[in-house]
């Protein structure tokens, strides 16, 4: 067998080339190696001190790459897609999961976004050259709206805009206000689609979600 500096020499390369297939690759590799020499390792002193100062930091690493690795996906808003609440008459109403993302499905996401943004100016239907600009100015007037038109005080609503679409979330008193909600929007100048997701009271219909919730 060989020496153990050169063992731990042969791991670490091991490890490194392992890395490059991403955290987990890197993770078991180093994994292997503490399960095959778990008693050598534990039994320092058979160690020499240059070796185990080689060995220790990657299997330090190889811990930290397994809990990263296992860990679950951040998920954050990479658009900035404006999402807000415009009413809280009604407590206890299922709070809507926000326009949350892994980085892989922000990667999924950016090509078709690209795409669509840019598709409405090009056919004369937007003054702006991708659609997704007007959603921070867009939403704050939805809720303005909303707010204004004093009818939907016992609502629970979160208003959520991509690309001039409207997403209406949350719950309200009657189907009837749920359907008034929706034409006072669909007024509103630079809305091109209206999206209604609401609840009539606060229970969730059984089987699939009105809309998504957190996870």
């Amino acid at each position: 067998m060989a020496p153990w500096r050169e063992q731990v020499r042969i791991e670490r390369s091991r490890a490194t080339a392992a890395a490059a297939s991403g955290p987990q690759a890197a993770a078991d590799r180093m994994a292997s190696f503490v399960d095959r020499h778990y008693h050598r390792l534990m039994r320092a002193s058979t160690l020499r001190p240059a070796a185990l100062l080689l060995a220790l930091p990657w299997i330090a690493v190889g811990v930290h790459a397994q809990a990263a690795a296992s860990a679950p996906a951040e998920r954050r808003n990479w658009f900035d897609d404006p999402f807000v609440a415009a009413t809280h008459g009604l407590p206890g109403c299922p709070v809507p999961d926000p326009p949350l993302l892994t980085e892989v499905e922000m990667q999924h996401e950016a090509h078709w976004r690209a795409e669509r943004g840019t598709s409405c100016f090009r056919s004369g239907r937007c003054r702006l050259p991708n659609a997704y600009l007007y959603d921070k100015e867009l939403v704050p007037r939805v809720v303005k709206s909303i707010e204004a038109a004093g009818s939907y005080g016992n609502t629970s609503i979160w208003v959520e805009g991509q690309r001039r679409w409207i997403w209406l979330k949350g719950c309200v008193s009657t189907p009837e206000q749920a359907a008034e909600l929706e034409r006072t929007v669909r007024l509103i100048d630079d809305v091109e689609a209206v999206i209604p997701q609401l609840i009539v009271g606060t229970t969730m219909p059984p089987g699939k979600p009105v809309y998504r919730l957190p996870p």
